[in-house]
């Protein structure tokens, strides 16, 4: 399975953990928001989950290949 990723934005309160951590995923644009970045499809499935439930913004929204949202 391949999840999909987007950052909730309005929830991002731009820690920059997953930035520090997976920075070919993720970077911020010119608000310090975090954005995804192309190189987040080399993440693994289980790199997306931690990198999404240590968000304290809870920004990181995964889904499944079906479209569903996975609880975190």
């Amino acid at each position: 399975m391949s999840y999909s990723v987007r950052i909730n934005q309005d929830l991002c309160v731009s820690a920059g953990k997953c930035v520090a951590d997976a920075p070919d995923g993720f970077a911020f644009d010119d608000n310090e928001l975090a954005h995804v970045q192309l190189g987040v499809a080399a993440l693994s499935d289980s790199q997306l989950m931690r990198l999404a439930r240590q968000c304290p913004g809870q920004a990181i929204l995964l889904r499944d290949g079906d479209g569903t949202d996975i609880a975190l």
